[in-house]
């Protein structure tokens, strides 16, 4: 199990979620299931900046493929 892969694309996602004032936590990690718990940000701004529970799963996944192939099931709570 690729946990540094996990730990690298949490980081880097949470710095994008970040931005928008969002959070990620990882929750667990069981053979090739990962658990996060995504708390979306706010921008009164620009509402639509901040990234949707469905984006930032799809870009966990495609993250996931290259940095930690193992894991095949990503849920976002």
């Amino acid at each position: 199990m690729s946990s540094d892969g996990v730990t690298t694309v949490i980081n880097l996602m949470g710095t994008i979620v970040g931005s928008e004032g969002g959070t990620l936590e990882l929750v667990d990690l069981s053979g090739d299931k990962l658990t996060v718990r995504y708390n979306e940000g706010t921008n009164e701004e620009c509402p639509e900046c901040v990234p949707s529970h469905e984006m930032v799963q799809q870009m966990l996944a495609a993250s996931l493929k290259m940095h930690a192939p193992d894991v095949s099931v990503v849920e976002l709570l």
